[in-house]
């Protein structure tokens, strides 16, 4: 399958434009940035940037939210910019969720990264995930690991044993890399995580349930220890027989780094990201966007299993060429519909845990002021067929 990188960046940021990810350059015109005279500062150095295995995008992306006085906003911001990976000049979209610190932006992060895959014809894949959970977790786990290591050096690799020197997590995923067998009787990170980031952890997993999603827990799925805390995912593209496929055309991993941004600025401030590389395609000098339909439609959604279900249905929708507002990440009924009536919709989906646990939403016609229980696919042939709905791109 060859996809041009011009092609791939255009069905990136149209896929990202629809999970509700906005580029830099509109965030940039909210009230808060433009009125806000100074950048947050950051300690965040090339090397980190080198350490980062995203390929420096996690870090660039805390650099950016830095940079364009995003910190001013107090509500949840996702954003998404178009990057070259260094050194290799491959096209790669990097995707942010800052100030949300529940297990809903892993769920979009993955859901959105899912999307873009299939839309790219990769239909076959499995997501990979782990958790090194937060500062506590972190401490007791590397505590562990390091005793674990310490009392088998004489097994190590001179390299494994250099590395421990800098930090034993290095030195782990120098086993891993090697394929050592070391590396598979060393403790799981999971077994120590605390009882916030147990549940946290436990809630992605429900979603991936929810959601049909192939996964697997792997808890050698790791990241740098500078850069990377709470849960880190992957998705890996799958032969015919359902194995790894040995020359991957695309990479995509995501995961949470509170603790980088608040070590490099010294702010609480939660953030998570993800990344989707396009292999051996060069990004290209200029990006075409597209423009997707302003939507008439905007969902609603209130509780954890209400998020979940809203955001597996904004990409059946998606699918449908429906385009919508949401506002995933938002804890607000009334900020919801307010916002809703706002942007003067024709529709309002409202899922609440009510409808969550009946498997419907309730569809309100705003213009008619009235509403409706309705079943999810009675709801997709209603507004496919409905005159005040455009779809698809303008």
């Amino acid at each position: 399958m060859d996809i041009t990188a011009t092609d791939f960046l255009k069905q990136a940021t149209s896929t990202a434009e629809y999970f509700g990810f906005k580029s830099v350059d509109e965030l940039k015109k909210h009230p808060q940035c433009k009125s806000c005279s100074k950048k947050l500062d950051h300690t965040a150095t090339a090397q980190l940037r080198r350490n980062d295995a995203l390929y420096g995008m996690l870090t660039c992306g805390m650099n950016t939210f830095c940079d364009a006085k995003l910190h001013e906003i107090e509500d949840p911001i996702l954003f998404y910019t178009v990057e070259q990976v260094p050194r290799s000049g491959e096209a790669a979209l990097s995707l942010q969720v800052y100030n949300v610190e529940k297990s809903i932006a892993e769920a979009i992060l993955i859901q959105a990264s899912k999307a873009l895959v299939n839309d790219l014809g990769y239909t076959n894949h499995s997501v990979r995930i782990n958790s090194l959970g937060d500062r506590d977790s972190s401490v007791r786990y590397i505590r562990e690991l390091t005793n674990y290591l310490k009392k088998r050096m004489d097994e190590m690799p001179e390299a494994a044993r250099e590395l421990m020197k800098e930090h034993t997590l290095t030195a782990l995923a120098h086993l891993i890399e090697k394929e050592h067998d070391l590396a598979y009787k060393t403790p799981n990170p999971l077994e120590y995580l605390t009882d916030a980031s147990r549940k946290h952890f436990r809630e992605i997993i429900e979603y991936l349930d929810m959601a049909d999603t192939q996964y697997e827990i792997d808890p050698k799925l790791i990241g740098h220890h500078e850069c990377y805390s709470d849960a880190l995912f992957s998705i890996d593209l799958l032969d015919d027989d359902g194995g790894r496929l040995s020359e991957q055309p695309l990479t995509v991993r995501g995961g949470r780094y509170n603790e980088f941004v608040y070590q490099n600025t010294k702010r609480q401030i939660p953030a998570a990201g993800a990344v989707v590389v396009l292999h051996n395609k060069k990004a290209p000098a200029r990006v075409p966007r597209v423009k997707l339909s302003t939507p008439s439609v905007y969902v609603v959604q209130l509780g954890f299993g209400p998020k979940i279900k809203s955001l597996i249905l904004v990409d059946e929708l998606r699918k449908a060429g429906i385009n919508v507002h949401q506002n995933l990440a938002s804890d607000s009924l009334s900020t919801q519909l307010r916002d809703a009536e706002k942007r003067e919709v024709e529709y309002t989906i409202i899922i609440g845990q009510k409808e969550f646990v009946e498997d419907g939403v309730i569809l309100r016609n705003m213009s008619a002021r009235t509403q409706e229980q309705i079943s999810t696919d009675a709801l997709l042939t209603k507004l496919k067929r409905s005159p005040k709905v455009p779809s698809g791109t303008t």
